[in-house]
């Protein structure tokens, strides 16, 4: 599905919605600037293929709970959260709501391409299944403890920046310990991990 898929991306910053949308049609992605969740509702097609970046705090409604509306009508429309407050709970509880991942603004290129792509591979296969709790300890088993170091921080909601720095390694070995994870965890993104989590194995 790929660049195929349409991008809503949902930001009373002005300033915000015309960089990113720049940047996603820079990358052969169509983009659909919205400036709050009313504008978002009233044009969103079910029929088209589509992700919602969606600004954490916004007059009016705000993120979560146009995320809470979006999962009451059963609407098929990835969310990827955007935060410029730093709110790592309200994050964390956006992806436990379903969120694929949260990005901090300014958005970092290859992350929200990233998790553009995470978007796209959810609206190209079905939903993860709940796992038999077994199932979650044979796959948390197969973690290094340093991979379950770095695990532990991603589901607090911490960026690659600051797991490196709390871990004293280099945001690259980050990156390379969060492929791995998703790997070994058969988690198609930061979302799947904290739902994965949230189980009773999760803080094991």
């Amino acid at each position: 599905m790929g660049r195929s898929i349409r991008i809503f991306v949902v930001d009373d910053d002005e300033s915000v919605r015309h960089s990113i949308c720049l940047l996603l049609k820079a990358h052969g992605y169509k983009a659909v600037p919205c400036a709050n969740a009313a504008e978002f509702l009233d044009i969103w097609d079910g029929e088209v293929p589509s992700c919602a970046l969606l600004d954490i705090k916004m007059p009016g409604m705000g993120g979560l709970d146009l995320q809470d509306i979006m999962n009451r009508r059963k609407m098929r429309c990835p969310v990827i959260m955007l935060t410029g407050h730093g709110d790592v709970p309200a994050a964390v509880r956006s992806m436990k709501a379903g969120a694929i991942d949260f990005i901090e603004k300014p958005a970092e290129e290859e992350h929200l391409l990233a998790a553009i792509e995470q978007a796209a591979l959810y609206l190209s296969d079905q939903p993860a299944p709940v796992l038999p709790p077994d199932e979650v300890a044979r796959r948390l088993a197969l973690l290094t403890l340093r991979e379950r170091e770095v695990l532990d921080h991603l589901v607090l909601g911490k960026i690659n920046k600051q797991i490196a720095q709390e871990l004293g390694i280099s945001q690259r070995t980050v990156e390379v310990h969060r492929s791995r994870i998703r790997e070994k965890l058969e988690a198609r993104g930061l979302a799947d991990l904290v739902r994965l989590m949230s189980g009773p194995l999760g803080n094991t």
